[in-house]
């Protein structure tokens, strides 16, 4: 997790635990190495397939769960399926959101293939789908051909794309012509945004709220929990969920300070902290931006996810941070009335909210873990 050094010296209480460690420094300063490779790796294979893939791997989805898996064992055609164990019962019991990270695979792969003068065809859900969750059946069959398409523009942004969950710059607004431009990227969804501060303000209020009732319901934050990787040695060897690396969190392991059980003890100064942590940045929204489709049907949350990597690379490419706030728009009991407040206002007309995302201009980040493109190669 990108923290800044702000929010990691409020989690150690002040530099105290660092000084104390100059013997391990090396164990506390390593930096990741395997777990970030995929990133240089991209577009690096002789198939045609592989180097598109080895893009699509590093599309946006939710809590970095890759929930991905290809059979390419059909020549010039790739199977993309559901990895049934990188599901999200608590928090996305339908598999929405998942749907939503596996359109965002897609068109990323999409974007791909077109840089080396392919299309691909991608019949969704060809042995049909259910609503109440993904099931062994195929989410897509792609069949990759040649064609004369321009290459998308976007696609130019993938390496330095972001889900930026820092602190942006509240002396800084979005100019609604940059909003515009982001939104105008959106392809298949209703697009609606607001950089009005009455209105900014009201949308901080509910999604910081539903941020609490995920992280107060013991059942919904444990599952992000157990994601949790914390120190480089977990991050690179289970290279997804919810990282934590970097000198203070090293610390912070070898003294016993930062622990699953202290994370999830509402008691703990770990959670305290790391709830403030959370919380902060949402406040510091400049603008929000959302997405709203007539139906929720499992195609529509497919395009949903390539309008939200659109976006996304659509805000990379003004410099915009781009921190999607999902909380709100998960379907289980105790989000109920943040889910029902948030499409009164969002979706007043009717439809679903597939992703309302907090803008604007923040700091830098570096590239989430992600496993290897052969690790999700079915028979690799």
């Amino acid at each position: 997790m990108n923290l800044s050094r702000r929010k990691t010296l409020a989690l150690i209480g002040g530099g105290t635990i660092l000084a104390a460690t100059s013997g391990v420094g090396w164990e506390i300063t390593r930096p990741l190495a395997t777990a970030l490779r995929p990133w240089d790796r991209a577009g690096q294979y002789d198939d045609p397939r592989m180097r598109a893939l080895s893009w699509a791997i590093l599309a946006p989805n939710s809590h970095n769960m890759q929930p991905w898996k290809v059979d390419l064992s059909t020549p010039d055609q790739a199977v993309l399926y559901p990895d049934l164990e990188r599901m999200l019962p608590e928090t996305d019991p339908f598999n929405r959101q998942i749907t939503v990270s596996l359109g965002c695979f897609l068109e990323l792969m999409r974007m791909a293939a077109l840089q080396d003068g392919l299309a691909v065809d991608a019949d969704l859900f060809p042995e049909g789908s259910d609503a109440a969750g993904l099931d062994a059946r195929p989410v897509a069959i792609c069949r990759f051909r040649a064609t004369t398409a321009p290459t998308d523009p976007l696609f130019a942004h993938t390496p330095i794309r972001r889900s930026n969950k820092e602190a942006f710059d509240i002396s800084r607004p979005v100019p609604p012509q940059v909003l515009a431009r982001i939104a105008g990227a959106a392809r298949h969804t209703e697009v609606g945004f607001s950089a009005d501060p009455a209105e900014v303000a009201d949308i901080v209020s509910l999604t910081s709220r539903a941020m609490e009732i995920e992280i107060d319901t013991p059942r919904t934050f444990g599952e992000s929990v157990d994601l949790f990787r914390i120190g480089r040695r977990e991050v690179e060897a289970n290279p997804d969920g919810l990282e934590f690396h970097g000198p203070a969190f090293e610390a912070m392991r070898l003294f016993g300070l930062f622990t699953r059980d202290a994370a999830r003890d509402p008691g703990s100064t770990a959670f305290a902290q790391g709830k403030a942590a959370v919380l902060d940045p949402i406040a510091t929204a400049m603008a929000h931006i959302w997405q709203v489709t007539a139906d929720n049907s499992r195609k529509t949350q497919i395009d949903a996810g390539r309008d939200w990597l659109r976006l996304n690379l659509a805000a990379t490419a003004e410099g915009v941070g781009y921190h999607p706030l999902s909380q709100g728009l998960q379907e289980y009991p105790e989000m109920a009335r943040i889910y029902a407040d948030l499409h009164a206002r969002l979706a007043p007309g009717g439809g679903t909210v597939q992703n309302l995302t907090r803008l604007g201009y923040g700091p830098d980040i570096g590239p989430t873990p992600r496993w290897p493109l052969e690790a999700k190669i079915l028979d690799a």
